[in-house]
This record gives structure tokens, sequence and C-alpha cells, in this order.
């Protein structure tokens, strides 16, 4: 792939749609040719899905749960993803298939080597060249989150430590591709260093 891709993590609240969008248009005005794009969804197949996965009302099980987000992901990067970076374009993407291991993974149990496995199917081994991972404590995340929170926001906190914990173990295993940026109060504070880490990389 010509392209470049990074794509954003983090638990609920942590500011990940913000910051990635603020990435997106730091790029698009250093006039690189940039496609943003949010996971769940990106496409009409994906956004379906994404709407049947966050809904308060969905009743759905660990299993299918896991298989929806890979159904989703493998339809964007199918119709986005995959023809974007071949053309040379960068990609942000705020969620990808650490958030499945995350969340499905470490939060509900499913077999990490599984979701790996079904990762690589969905994703035709694409990956990201950068990923940032936006550490905020559980608490403070789900206080920005209580007017609006969806089926996972819905969880217990204990669920949400387990992903912001599968999250770190995920970065310590990969230091070269997971970045790990702290949290401000200051939006443009933490900005400005993810764009330290872009830079350096």
């Amino acid at each position: 792939m010509k392209g470049k891709f990074i794509t954003f993590e983090g638990s609920e609240g942590c500011g990940k749609s913000t910051q990635s969008e603020m990435l997106f248009a730091y790029l698009k005005a250093r006039g690189f040719s940039v496609v943003y794009l949010r996971e769940p969804g990106g496409v009409k197949l994906s956004e379906a899905i994404r709407g049947l996965l966050l809904d308060p009302k969905s009743t759905i099980c660990p299993q299918a749960e896991t298989l929806l987000y890979m159904a989703a992901r493998a339809q964007v990067v199918e119709e986005i993803i995959k023809p974007a970076l071949a053309a040379g374009k960068t990609v942000v993407c705020d969620r990808f298939l650490d958030s499945t291991i995350a969340y499905q993974g470490f939060g509900l149990g499913i077999d990490i080597k599984l979701i790996k496995t079904l990762g690589n199917f969905a994703t035709q081994g694409i990956k990201p060249d950068l990923t940032v991972f936006l550490d905020l404590p559980v608490k403070a995340g789900l206080k920005h989150r209580q007017d609006c929170c969806d089926r996972i926001e819905q969880r217990c906190l204990s669920y949400h430590e387990k992903v912001r914990k599968g999250y770190l173990r995920l970065a310590k295993a990969e230091p070269a591709r997971i970045r790990v940026v702290k949290v401000m109060e200051d939006k443009f504070k933490t900005q400005n260093k993810i764009r330290e880490v872009l830079n350096a990389l």
C-alpha cells in the first residue's frame, strides 16, 4: 500500500472523535490527500450495523457482537480503506481492529487469538502504520458520556476498566505502532502531542 493508515483508539469519553477530526483537518490543511472514517461505519452497510450495535434496545450476545463488528469492518476496508491506501492517500480512522480486541476480547472474554484471525480476514491483512491510544481514567471518560449512553457505554465500570487495561497491554506489546497519548484538559494540548508523535514518525 502506498498510503499511510492512522487509527485512533481509546475508551469511552476520551475525546477520540474530536482528536481524530482535528488531525484530519491538520493534515488536509498541509496539503495531504486525506480520507476520514469512523468505525463501525463509513459506508451504508457498516452504518446500518453500527445502528444495531449501539442501540440500547438491541440484545446481542458477545459472539454475534464480535462478528457484527468484523462484518462492518470488512465492508469499509473493501469499499474505502483499501482503494484509498492503494491510491496513496492518508486514511485517518476513528477505531479499527484494536477496538475489537480491547472491547470484545479483554472486555467480554472472546478469545483474542480468534479475534486476530477473524480480524486478519476482515481487514485483508491491512494494518495501521500508526495507532494513537488516547489514555484517560475510565471514570473521567464516562462522566463525559453521561447524557448519551449507547449500548456499550451503558456497561458496568469493571467492564470499561478491563477495556482500558487491555488497550495498555496492546500498547506495551506493540510500542512502535501504538503510541500512548495522555488526555489533557485542553484539547489543543492533547492535539499538539499527537502531532509531535506523527511528525516524529
